[in-house]
């Protein structure tokens, strides 16, 4: 078996996406990217050791889009999986520090420094480099995915969000008729649902909230979204996130069959989407009766709950009132409008802020 995947950050959740892959039997090496500090030779040999594939470990930091492009010619994968960022959403939880505090009520998109120069970088590579490798990506896709669009920078598809939203259904479907067989599933759900619907708890109007639709004519079915046992945030969201991700990873590989599920950001979409997955293409899924347009704004109207007002067409992030008051007696510079040459410059603030 010739598929080779290159997994650029291998954390947490690099280290499951890889394992997944490794464990299906469908890819016969994997190359992890990433710093030394990360044990990443460690994990290497543990995943040749355990799986049937062959492992290497490849030091690099993720910034470095040079180094990037020669691994990328040299490697010449089959797929990218991009779960590298300057730091995990997970690391402030449980922070009582005043700027931790503040970053939290802000909502993630106020931390967008920490999430794209990594993924920039990346890219950037494969554009020059590697042009029809698809590439998936974990680093808050339902908002880094349309930023980057306005460069030519998006990536093929995103991670997790959404789809973690799809197994709940299915979770619940299981629940309702243990014998009977899963219809197919699409959803509409931006990151901002996630922990609602892991929580099974809603807090927004039912307008709002993640849309379902089952089997071929979309019946609509959304409170199956709320139906599972309630699980408080931790990185044990992690092991959802991995398993909803791998559907997907696995239907991007070279004569893997069609695949239909719901992921973040194609095309760099705002927000998850249904897709269809066929010889490396991805392709919106709808069913007959969902509007295109009204689903961007509905992901763009959600995209508010995280921090973000808008993106402008020259990549620019605008931050909404509420992340701004949030952070206005901290440091009310991380709430400024974002130009995207200016994200290294607000990330170096943003950990310096932090210690990190």
């Amino acid at each position: 078996m010739s598929t080779l995947v290159l997994v650029i950050g291998v954390g947490d959740m690099g280290e499951r996406f890889a394992s997944g892959l490794a464990a299906s039997g469908r890819v016969g090496e994997i190359v992890l990217a990433g710093l030394a500090a990360d044990g990443i030779v460690d994990k290497a040999t543990t995943l040749a050791s355990s799986y049937p594939c062959r492992a290497r470990a490849v030091e690099l930091d993720g910034r470095d889009q040079g180094a990037i492009e020669a691994l990328l010619v040299r490697e010449r994968p089959d797929l990218v999986v991009q779960a590298a960022s300057l730091q995990s959403p997970w690391a402030l939880g449980g922070s009582d520090a005043p700027l931790a505090r503040a970053l939290a009520a802000a909502g993630l998109a106020v931390r967008l420094p920490l999430q794209l120069p990594v993924l920039t970088a990346v890219m950037r590579a494969v554009r020059n480099a590697a042009p029809d490798v698809p590439v998936a990506n974990i680093s808050l896709p339902d908002i880094t995915h349309p930023l980057l669009a306005t460069a030519g920078l998006a990536p093929t598809v995103g991670l997790g969000n959404v789809a973690m939203q799809v197994l709940r259904v299915q979770a619940a479907l299981r629940a309702r008729e243990p014998e009977a067989e899963l219809p197919l599933v699409r959803m509409a759900g931006h990151h901002n649902h996630v922990y609602d619907v892991m929580q099974a708890t809603p807090t927004m109007d039912a307008a709002d909230g993640p849309r379902v639709w089952l089997g071929e004519e979309g019946t609509r079915a959304d409170s199956l979204a709320f139906e599972g046992p309630a699980l408080a945030p931790s990185i044990r969201y992690n092991v959802v996130t991995a398993a909803s991700a791998l559907p997907v990873l696995l239907g991007l590989l070279p004569g893997a069959a069609p695949v239909r599920w719901s992921t973040p950001a194609p095309h760099g979409l705002p927000g998850g989407w249904p897709v269809r997955i066929a010889g490396g293409r991805v392709e919106l899924d709808l069913p007959a009766d969902a509007d295109r347009d009204e689903l961007v704004a509905f992901h763009q109207r959600i995209g508010r709950k995280d921090g973000l007002e808008r993106i402008d067409a020259d990549g620019t992030a605008h931050f909404t009132e509420e992340a701004r008051a949030a952070l206005a007696d901290v440091a009310p510079d991380l709430a400024e409008p974002l130009p995207l040459a200016e994200v290294d410059t607000r990330a170096a603030r943003m950990l310096g802020l932090l210690g990190a």
